[in-house]
């Protein structure tokens, strides 16, 4: 386990890293999630393995400290994630990031475009005020004293074995905030960055999800959409094959 400060309060983001050959594969979770667990088992793929590995958690999730003082938006974890790329000597990134992740990686290659050279998202966050239906709306619809003293349990609950497993690890007060920094988005939103990245981009879609709203103008800008068959939002447990083999094709 490695560990980097990210804050004026000597908070640390963490991550596990497997050695190996670069340009590095940094893999980032979704919200409520931890990296190694979504995604240890696609790095230790055949089609992958050898290459220097670092699954980091972002703040307030996982292995990560989570301080009661910070904000928890979509740039804040994109500068903790540089903080702990600046730690681990990592320059020049391969970003294999999830939902939230997604957003926070797009928003940290138009902020430090030194740490990225490549992006494979896997329905990741493009656009502020997602569905109701989305996880983060549904946590951000409360206060957020609410959510942490009331609403958190039955989150937990309603969310089923697999989330759940995760997000009871994450701070219920950075769960929220996480949440409400999702919801918000980033200016420019992550639609408008992500269409204008000069790296090589690829954008993972679950079959089961539907169709992916602005396919034809991010395939326009240059951005590789990929439709999973057999899969929903989390791609690396519904058709790893198909997601290895998005991973590996650079």
């Amino acid at each position: 386990m490695q560990q980097a400060t990210f804050d004026s309060e000597g908070s640390r983001i963490r991550w596990t890293e497997v050695p190996g050959a670069e340009p590095v594969r940094v893999y980032l979770h979704g919200l409520g999630s931890m990296s190694a667990v979504y995604h240890a088992h696609i790095a230790a793929r055949p089609e992958l393995a050898g290459r220097r590995s670092l699954f980091m958690d972002l703040p307030g999730h996982g292995i990560s400290d989570r301080p009661r003082d910070f904000g928890y938006t979509l740039e804040e974890h994109a500068d903790a994630v540089a903080a702990g790329l600046g730690e681990a000597g990592v320059a020049g990134a391969e970003l294999i990031a999830h939902s939230m992740g997604g957003a926070v990686a797009i928003v940290l290659a138009h902020r430090r475009p030194d740490l990225v050279s490549r992006l494979v998202l896997t329905e990741a966050n493009l656009d502020a005020f997602p569905p109701p239906t989305a996880g983060s709306s549904g946590i951000a619809a409360h206060e957020e004293d609410a959510f942490v003293e009331k609403e958190h349990a039955r989150v937990l609950r309603a969310v089923g074995p697999l989330w759940a497993a995760t997000m009871r690890l994450a701070d219920p007060r950075a769960l929220h905030r996480s949440a409400v920094g999702l919801r918000r988005g980033s200016e420019p939103v992550m639609r408008t960055i992500l269409e204008g990245l000069p790296v090589d981009r690829v954008y993972l879609q679950g079959a089961r999800s539907g169709e992916l709203a602005g396919r034809a103008r991010l395939e326009a800008t240059g951005v590789r959409v990929v439709t999973v068959p057999g899969a929903g939002h989390n791609v690396m447990f519904d058709n790893p094959d198909a997601f290895v083999a998005a991973v590996a094709a650079d």
